[in-house]
This record gives structure tokens, C-alpha cells and sequence, in this order.
């Protein structure tokens, strides 16, 4: 007994003081800035700032590519000061991330109605002209950011736009008080806890072997398709929505499904995308079209979309009056599945 005694200590000791990894140690920082308020006002003092105005971020352009710039807490008070702001308002801000070197990162947006300031907003081109930028809808900048900045402003934009529309409770109606950190808002009256949310939302590249099936709605940009896309129904697990959407937008029947991989979106209001393949029943590959869901639909080839893919630039209208056939850029998900189809059916034609 002493001896199993003496090893499991030893195996004790061994865990608790065994090196943590740069993610793990990142990670757990993190989580502790989201639990203790006192720790995430302390991290504020040498962190950086993204700002934001009605929830377009603060960008500069570099080299036809757009910057995130970053402020001090300093430099952002003394920005509040310069246009008649409290500071306190500097508590609105939200947590979006920190460096490996436990730098905290996180997001403001002057152009929200804000309880620490007399006028509900800041100007726009007032800010503009100070902070040597412009406020542009991340919509539109998206595709000209790097990953990095991508990822990191599409998660505030999401964090700041669901702390805007929660901001009284559901059950009370009485205003709700976030913590400091924006991960979660709190109901004084009942203590009920709210957490942001993320709408689940499938998108899949359908096949038959060797085409795959692409379409389009009538917001898409002129010439562009991509994989069909829908949002989880409450009750369905995420092969029931794939068979119900491919069903009711194109009216046919899946067969199998493999997942690819998942990317959060910050469009419409932040949804988590949920990638897969999924091929249809050999025979039954006429496309019927929901019109209330698709502009069109249709079978694609290897070439076509392996063509679509090298495609760069801009796309114009032809003289024909038609727009060439085009993919939604690298960043976005739907790109990688469909690339990946692409790579795919190469390698399997190669002869072995």
C-alpha cells in the first residue's frame, strides 16, 4: 500500500508541474479573463483595442489590403476624452482573443448606443479623419484582410452585434449587465445567465461520382455559385438537415455524407458552418428547383470547376451579356469544400 501510495503522488506531482503548452497556457488564460473581472480590467491596461462604429470595423489600406489597426487603453482614452466620452465607456468593450505573449485583445464599437455616453454615438467621419482610417462594412473587406484579422474582427463584429440585441432580459424585461470580459450578460432581477449563441448552419457539396452540384440565389454577386447551404432546424441533427435541405432546394435524394470540416460566419448575425460531401442516389440526378429558395441550380464538371477555381480578379459582364462562372473566394469555407471535391476526383483519375 505504501509503495502504490509513493507512485500515485509521485504521478500527482509529475501532472501538476509538467510544462503546459503555448495553446494550453493561452487557452486557460483566456477562460480565466472571462471568469474574473478583476483579472480582464487588469489585462485591459496592457492590452489592444479594435474599434468598431455600428459594426463596421476601423480599417487602413495597405498595398490593396486592408489593416486592422490596434489602440492602446491609453490612446483610447485620450480618443473618448477628445470628443466628450467618459472613459467609462471603455467598459462596453468585448474579449475577443490574446497573443501567445498574453497580450488580451478586444473590440469597442463608438457608433452603438452606449450607457456611458451622453450622445449615443461618436460621428463617423469625425473618427474617421482622427484615427487616419475608415469605418467599412466587414462584409465587403472581408476577402481583403489576412486570415488573422479576418477571423479576429469577424468574432467581434459577432460578439459586439449579439451584446447589442440582448441587452434587456427575455423573462423579466429588466436590463441586462455584462460581465467585463462580453462573455456573457446577466439579469440583476433573477440572475438568469445569457451566453452568445451561434446559428448552426449546414452547407454541402452535393455529387453524383463525377459532377458536383452548384447553384445560386438572386443576392449573389453576378456569375457566382456555390455549395447549397441552410440552417439546422430545431430537433434535427446535422444529417437530417443536409437531407432535408438538398431535398427542398433541388429536389433530390442523398445517398451518403462525409463531414469536411466547420468556420464560423459572422453573416447574417454569426452562424457556425458546418462543411460536408454528400452524394446522391446513382439514377436520380434531376435537378428540380425551389425558386423560393434558388435563382438556379446545376451539374458542374471536373474541368469547369477546376477552371472556376484559378480564376482571379475581378468579373465583369461578357459581351454576350453574361458573367463568367466563378467561386466565392479562398477564405470562405465553401471554397475549401469544393476545392477539395476538385483534388478529389484528380487523384482518382490519375492511373494508379
Amino acid at each position: 500500500m505504501f509503495l502504490y501510495c509513493g507512485i500515485a503522488c509521485r504521478r500527482k506531482f509529475f501532472w501538476c508541474y509538467r510544462p503546459l503548452s503555448t495553446y494550453v497556457t493561452k487557452t486557460r488564460y483566456l477562460f480565466e479573463l472571462k471568469e474574473d473581472d478583476d483579472a480582464c480590467k487588469k489585462a485591459q491596461q496592457t492590452g489592444a483595442f479594435y474599434l468598431f462604429h455600428g459594426l463596421a470595423p476601423l480599417l487602413q489600406t495597405s498595398a490593396h489590403q486592408y489593416l486592422a489597426p490596434r489602440h492602446s487603453l491609453l490612446e483610447l482614452e485620450r480618443l473618448l476624452g477628445k470628443f466628450g466620452q467618459d472613459a467609462q465607456r471603455i467598459e462596453d468593450s468585448v474579449l475577443i482573443g490574446c497573443s501567445e505573449q498574453q497580450e488580451a485583445w478586444f473590440a469597442l464599437d463608438l457608433g452603438l448606443d452606449s450607457s456611458f455616453s451622453i450622445s449615443a454615438s461618436l460621428h463617423k467621419p469625425e473618427m474617421e479623419t482622427e484615427l487616419k482610417g475608415s469605418f467599412i462594412e466587414l462584409r465587403k473587406a472581408l476577402f481583403q484582410l489576412n486570415a488573422r484579422d479576418a477571423s479576429m474582427l469577424s468574432t467581434a463584429q459577432a460578439l459586439l452585434r449579439w451584446h447589442d440585441a440582448h441587452q434587456f432580459c427575455s423573462r423579466s424585461g429588466q436590463p441586462t449587465k455584462k460581465n467585463v470580459a462580453g462573455s456573457k450578460r446577466v439579469c440583476p432581477s433573477n440572475n438568469i445567465i445569457y451566453y452568445p449563441q451561434m446559428a448552426p448552419v449546414v452547407i454541402t457539396l452535393v455529387s453524383d461520382g463525377t459532377r458536383c452540384l452548384l447553384a445560386r440565389q438572386s443576392s449573389f454577386p453576378k456569375g457566382m455559385y456555390s455549395a447549397l447551404a441552410g440552417f439546422c432546424d430545431i430537433g434535427e441533427s446535422v444529417e437530417e438537415t443536409i437531407r432535408r435541405e438538398v431535398a427542398e432546394e433541388v429536389g433530390l435524394e442523398v445517398e451518403s455524407l462525409q463531414y469536411y470540416a466547420s468556420q464560423h460566419w459572422p453573416f447574417p448575425s454569426g452562424s457556425l458552418m458546418i462543411a460536408c460531401h454528400a452524394t446522391v442516389k446513382p439514377g436520380q440526378t434531376e435537378i428540380q428547383v425551389n425558386l423560393r429558395e434558388l435563382e438556379t441550380a446545376a451539374w458542374f464538371s471536373h474541368d469547369e470547376v477546376a477552371t472556376a477555381l484559378k480564376r482571379k480578379g475581378s468579373y465583369s459582364q461578357q459581351q454576350n451579356g453574361t458573367f463568367p462562372f466563378w467561386l466565392p473566394p479562398k477564405l470562405a469555407i465553401s471554397h475549401q469544400l469544393i476545392k477539395e471535391w476538385v483534388e478529389k476526383q484528380t487523384c482518382s483519375s490519375l492511373p494508379a
